[in-house]
């Protein structure tokens, strides 16, 4: 019985699917509209971005403060007489490598960067960039070579200032490097590795990095923005183009950029600036102490309060703080109402003095306070490097 009704189903399908095979053939029209599959939208073609108008607002860029300030900033290009290697006095090395050593010393070269800070053709560059040259040669951005002349140098601050036999320079404007915060926005500009004119940019990361040992008075503005080699001398600049110091070192193991730069503010490089060209030197004041920092357990064997100030190491016999009673084991606390924070404070403190002044100094001795008043002198000037 069963097999009978799976006959019967089966011829029955069979037939209907025939008869649906004709019809849809033969007379489409007879059979229901069929559900059309939803057509995929037709791409449409790649419009160009539209011209950006004057009254557009544009992403934000820095091209405006890079075009101020890389007019102003140069290559510094330095040679100086090396110690002749003594093979070269030996004529059979000479005989073997040939004769073109010549006779005369040999000679290396280093390059860097600098700033033009006046139309006058005044330029701002690091002492060591050009310590010891030679022949200094600088290079403008449009391609000019032009021989410089050093007017003067600060080791203690490793700036110098050159001059160069031009007028109408592009001098770079000056910013206020006391205004700056830890995380605005800077750019460095310089000629990293005799690339050519470079520009990185970062933030300030920090502000009065001293005790690092580069040089006597330190105040660095530290930041992240790429610094290397030949960096050196060249602007940092802060989101307007305007100076706010100059580039001058970097901490790195490879020799590259490690995200650790220092800069000099430029409230430094303009004192330095204007002393230089008034009178081709800068003077400081001085006062003939040795100071040490103050450790946690000094301050507890001294029985300080907290470890603020300098200790007075040593003080030179004849010298001015010798004259006013300053003793060493005393601790100076406050240089003419401004607090000693540590021996750099201090430092800075006394060489921004006025030779020939009198300096009131807050000292402690043994849990006493006491004043002295205190003929500031000049200070000597640093000894060349050997």
């Amino acid at each position: 019985m069963l097999h009978r009704l799976w006959l019967i189903f089966a011829q029955t399908a069979t037939i209907c699917v025939a008869a649906l095979f004709v019809v849809s053939t033969l007379r489409p029209e007879w059979l229901p509209a069929r559900l059309e599959a939803p057509k995929l939208p037709v791409a449409a073609p790649v419009q160009p971005a539209p011209a950006p108008s004057a009254a557009s607002p544009r992403p934000a860029s820095f091209h405006d403060a890079v075009g101020r300030a890389t007019p102003s900033v140069v290559n510094i290009f330095t040679s100086k007489e090396a110690p002749r290697n003594p093979l070269l006095n030996d004529p059979i090395f000479r005989r073997f490598f040939g004769e073109q050593f010549g006779d005369g010393a040999q000679r290396t070269s280093s390059l860097g960067s600098g700033v033009i800070v006046s139309p006058a053709g005044y330029i701002l560059t690091n002492h060591h960039v050009v310590e010891a040259a030679d022949e200094i040669e600088v290079a403008l951005p449009d391609g000019k070579k032009l021989l410089a002349k050093v007017v003067g140098n600060d080791p203690d601050t490793d700036l110098a200032v050159l001059r160069v036999n031009a007028d109408k320079l592009p001098a770079i404007s000056f910013g206020l490097s006391d205004e700056l915060r830890v995380g605005d926005m800077v750019l460095a500009i310089g000629n990293p590795f005799g690339v050519g004119q470079t520009v990185t940019s970062g933030i300030v990361s920090a502000l009065g990095r001293s005790g690092l040992h580069i040089n006597t008075f330190e105040n660095f503005i530290q930041t992240d923005a790429a610094i290397n080699p030949g960096n050196s001398g060249g602007a940092l600049v802060d989101a307007r183009g305007n100076l706010v110091g100059i580039n001058t070192a970097i901490y790195s193991r490879s020799g590259g950029s490690m995200g650790i730069g220092f800069a000099i503010p430029v409230s430094t490089a303009k004192m330095v600036l204007e002393q230089i060209i008034r009178t081709g030197a800068v003077t400081r004041g001085w006062i003939g102490v040795e100071v040490q920092e103050i450790t946690p357990a000094l301050a507890e064997s001294f029985r300080m309060p907290d470890a603020r100030g300098a200790i007075i190491a040593g003080v030179l016999r004849g010298g001015p703080a010798d004259k006013a009673g300053v003793k060493p084991g005393d601790v100076l606390t406050a240089i003419n109402g401004a607090a000693v924070s540590d021996p750099s404070s201090m430092l800075n403190l006394v060489a921004a003095l006025q030779p020939g002044s009198n300096a009131r100094m807050q000292l402690r001795r043994q849990a006493q306070s006491l004043d002295v008043s205190v003929t500031v002198g000049r200070r000597p000037k640093p000894q060349p490097r050997e």
